[in-house]
């Protein structure tokens, strides 16, 4: 299956470099095309990530998922700074983090049936999610009055995300240190790729991703302008969900082929690290792209990330996920994309 999804990505990748570049394709025929490309780069991403995880175990798997899964993000909320798009960079970055412990999650232990995970892996991300909407508050609540983009709030959002990334860098060192969980007992091992053909995959597929996504991202607003949709709305859940569909198609393969374990380790470090490594990321090297980032959220983003961290926490607190806390955490997404609706822009 892997080798038959690296065909047709590799058939639709410059199908869409070339509707893009070379034929200047419209909005609408550019978005379906990426669309429809992303799909089978994120299964082979997906595919490829089981392969690792069988030679290094769930946790690891689930590392190297997540950070070549969120690529596209970084990516995309670097352009978009360039392009003076401060609060579509924010909500793409809130909808990331809700919509991948919430959707991602939900889908992975909703379709993969449910299972044992990792629990003490699983709790310090979510910890360490809990900790970063914290500390988001330092420069959101000055924000929430006045310029959310004033020089000064970036100044103190500077240390903020300094602080996190020095959290993540330590706690991703220790957590890799552990002994990951086992394949399930019971199911086949498929040592079908060696380990570096499978990181060869795993790297192409997230070089083509990123680049579709940024093609897809700049098609959006013509696609989405005749529905009249909110520039927030857009941001925090279409670009949210496009720049996350190598985490859907991770989490949902692996676990539907037993690897509850994995596809859970997918979804929440994917969750954790746009929070406490992407997110700072970007803040500190905003400067050089553009005008510096603030970390200046809106209430309802705050309470989105916070409420996605304490639902995640209540699945993953007695080391089982079933099928219907799956299906619970699919209706909070639904809760949270109402409240985005509302919300609209500033």
């Amino acid at each position: 299956m892997a080798r038959s999804l690296y065909r047709a990505s590799l058939a639709l990748t410059p199908v869409v470099l070339l509707a893009r570049y070379a034929f200047h394709a419209t909005g609408a025929v550019l978005f379906v095309l990426s669309a429809a490309t992303l799909i089978p780069l994120a299964f082979l991403i997906g595919e490829a990530t089981e392969s690792v995880a069988e030679h290094a175990g769930s946790r690891v798997g689930g590392f190297m998922n997540a950070s070549f899964g969120n690529a596209p993000e970084l990516l995309i909320a670097l352009f978009a700074i360039g392009d003076g798009l401060p609060n579509v960079v924010r909500g793409s970055l809130t909808g990331s983090v809700v919509s991948t412990a919430l959707v991602v999650l939900g889908a992975a232990v909703a379709y993969g049936g449910g299972g044992e995970i990792d629990r003490r892996s699983l709790m310090l991300q979510v910890t360490l999610l809990m900790l970063a909407v914290g500390l988001f508050l330092i420069p959101s609540i000055p924000g929430w009055h006045g310029d959310p983009d004033r020089h000064s709030l970036y100044l103190l959002s500077l240390p903020v995300a300094a602080a996190l990334l020095v959290l993540y860098l330590a706690a991703t060192a220790h957590n890799l240190r552990g002994p990951s969980a086992p394949p399930p007992e019971g199911k086949a091992t498929r040592r079908s790729q060696s380990l570096r053909r499978a990181l060869l995959a795993l790297g192409v597929a997230t070089v083509a991703t990123a680049a579709i996504s940024h093609v897809l991202v700049h098609s959006l607003e013509a696609f989405v302008d005749q529905l009249g949709l909110s520039q927030f709305f857009v941001s925090a859940v279409i670009v949210a969900l496009v720049g996350n569909a190598a985490e859907h198609g991770g989490a949902i393969v692996t676990a539907r082929h037993g690897h509850s374990g994995l596809g859970a380790e997918i979804a929440v470090s994917s969750s954790t690290q746009v929070a406490v490594l992407v997110t700072p990321v970007i803040v500190l090297i905003s400067g050089l792209v553009g005008h510096g980032l603030t970390l200046s959220f809106r209430p309802v983003e705050i309470a989105a990330m916070g409420g996605a961290a304490v639902a995640v926490a209540a699945v993953i607190n007695d080391a089982r996920a079933r099928r219907w806390e799956g299906f619970a955490l699919l209706g909070g997404y639904a809760i949270a994309v109402a409240a985005f609706w509302l919300a609209g822009d500033r």
